[in-house]
């Protein structure tokens, strides 16, 4: 299973409990939807830098993959050349 896939849904499980949390919590609506704002942001923050390491990761081995496929187009060229001779 991908690493990602794991954290994300480890993310969304803490995410549900804690918003659970919060709203069996004995207080004030007033206090409860402040709780739910401030624990949504910090987990929207958290949820955006995973995403964008995750977004880095796959760019980075994209770019891997396209010099690879690069050099092997190269490779087939130059071995082509050599035949037609």
């Amino acid at each position: 299973m991908n690493s990602s896939k794991v954290l994300l849904g480890i993310l969304g499980g803490v995410a549900v409990g804690a918003i659970a949390g919060v709203l069996l919590a004995p207080a004030s609506g007033k206090k409860t939807r402040k709780r739910i704002m401030n624990k949504t942001k910090d987990y929207a923050g958290d949820l955006k830098d995973q995403l964008n390491d995750l977004k880095d990761n796959v760019s980075h081995k994209f770019n891997g993959y396209l010099e690879d496929a690069k050099e092997v187009i190269d490779r087939n060229e130059k071995l082509i050349a050599k035949i037609e001779k």
